[in-house]
């Protein structure tokens, strides 16, 4: 397939792809409209692009279940506008703009990342894209003097990292890509180090941004490394400390340049949940009067303030609880196709460590608000789609080249055990540290 028209043709739309994203994710701090629109212009103009080659050459078009709950949410969106079913029309039109635009971005990178070595090499190339701005985030959060790339004053300066005004945002930024550098100290033995270096200062980027709920994410995502050993691949007990001794070094030596101490006053906090507990209680009442229907996509903070319980002295743009927030606008129909979409996730994960990333963005969302950031939800729908790609490879028997094997020593012949047995005690893990800063208690007046 390699030098065919139809390799050069996916080879220039992953590179189109990838600067749309770049473009996204560096153009984030852009608080007016045209940092988006030029992107959700791009995404749509690739997708014509698209359908006028496949017209005069034909392409396989390959296909996920994913596209089906993605494809709900902008049906679902078109339907409450057809129906009157939401508070304002025109955040509703723009949401379902962004619904659309995440359904075309995950559908063309299904197309383009189905060739394994295009896939292969566009993770390393948003691993790199990933590593360097977090260098560089680091070093502008304590030279620039809150301002985004030393040019450009940041809304909120004390949390500026890189593109990212917000430390939540960057973290989950990091723990999307994080997964690929953790799954290349165990895939690529002979580069093991310098992985194991990306990891660490990827990860003590997160630890100086002091976002808490991001940094208990990467610290889980260092699990990853235990998974080929837990669902069987034949991997030395030796190997699988190594690994985690070379990420906890590096970890260690970056955070300690970076610093820790912000992250741990942090964690002092008496009451973490301050205001978020009561925009989540208003969310919860506004799901009471529309379980069904919602308020309408995007609506959410149109509907709020009737809703509130107190006036935090600032504007409500979002409810810090990704969920909640898809609930309220969208009804439980919304509700079931996201959890679709994580679930799905969730179970590719566990066969594809490498897109751990996608399971961690949607449980920080149980506290904050990553995914309501176009660039962050492009993001991780593209990495969906590399997920998706590899199972399609997988199912359709192309050998193990979908997902180089764990090397130990000179057996590389994977050994898989039910998968039963692996993700009861993950989920368990998971839900033991995520639950209670989620759990969410009214105090009486």
């Amino acid at each position: 397939m390699e030098g065919t028209p139809q390799w050069r043709f996916a080879v220039w739309s992953a590179v189109a792809l990838a600067v749309l994203l770049c473009f996204s994710i560096l153009t984030d701090a852009v608080r007016e409209r045209w940092a988006v629109s030029v992107f959700q212009a791009g995404v749509f103009g690739l997708a014509i692009v698209w359908a006028v080659w496949t017209m005069f050459r034909p392409y396989r078009v390959r296909g996920s279940t994913v596209m089906i709950p993605l494809g709900g949410a902008v049906v679902w969106g078109l339907l409450q506008l057809i129906t009157d079913q939401t508070v304002y029309r025109f955040d509703t039109w723009n949401a379902v703009l962004g619904w659309a635009t995440n359904f075309v971005i995950f559908f063309l990178s299904l197309q383009v990342l189905a060739f394994i070595e295009i896939r292969q090499a566009f993770r390393k190339s948003l691993l790199s894209f990933g590593c360097a701005l977090s260098v560089v985030s680091v070093i502008q959060f304590f030279t620039s003097n809150g301002k985004v790339f030393w040019l450009f004053p940041a809304q909120y300066a004390e949390q500026a990292l890189g593109p990212f005004v917000n430390r939540d945002h960057y973290a989950s930024f990091v723990a999307l890509l994080l997964p690929l550098a953790l799954y290349k100290i165990l895939a690529e033995r002979k580069r093991a180090v310098g992985y194991a270096a990306v990891a660490g200062a990827m990860f003590a980027s997160v630890i100086a941004g002091a976002s808490r709920a991001g940094s208990i994410l990467v610290t889980l995502e260092i699990a990853v490394l235990l998974f080929p050993l837990i669902i069987g691949h034949t991997i030395s007990l030796r190997t699988l400390l190594a690994s985690l001794a070379r990420i906890a070094f590096f970890a260690v030596v970056f955070t300690a340049v970076v610093g820790w101490e912000v992250l741990w006053e942090r964690f002092q906090d008496p009451d973490p949940l301050r205001f978020r507990r009561e925009v989540f209680y208003s969310s919860l009442c506004m799901i009471r009067d529309r379980p069904w229907t919602g308020c309408g996509l995007g609506a959410w903070p149109t509907a709020y303030p009737a809703y509130a319980l107190l006036d935090i002295g600032a504007f409500a743009n979002h409810a810090h609880c990704d969920w909640v927030e898809w609930t309220a606008e969208g009804g439980f129909p919304l509700l079931a196709m996201l959890l679709w979409i994580f679930i799905w996730g969730f179970r590719s994960a566990i066969r594809f460590v490498w897109g751990a990333g996608v399971v961690a963005v949607f449980l920080h969302s149980m506290v904050d608000f990553p995914l309501q950031k176009p660039a962050l939800a492009a993001l991780m729908f593209v990495l969906l789609a590399a997920l998706a790609a590899s199972a399609n490879d997988q199912r359709a028997g192309e050998g193990p080249a979908h997902q180089k094997p764990i090397q130990a020593g000179p057996s590389r012949c994977p050994k898989r055990v039910p998968r039963k047995a692996f993700v009861l005690p993950v989920c368990i893990r998971l839900l033991g540290v995520i639950l209670p800063s989620a759990v969410v208690r009214i105090r009486p007046d």
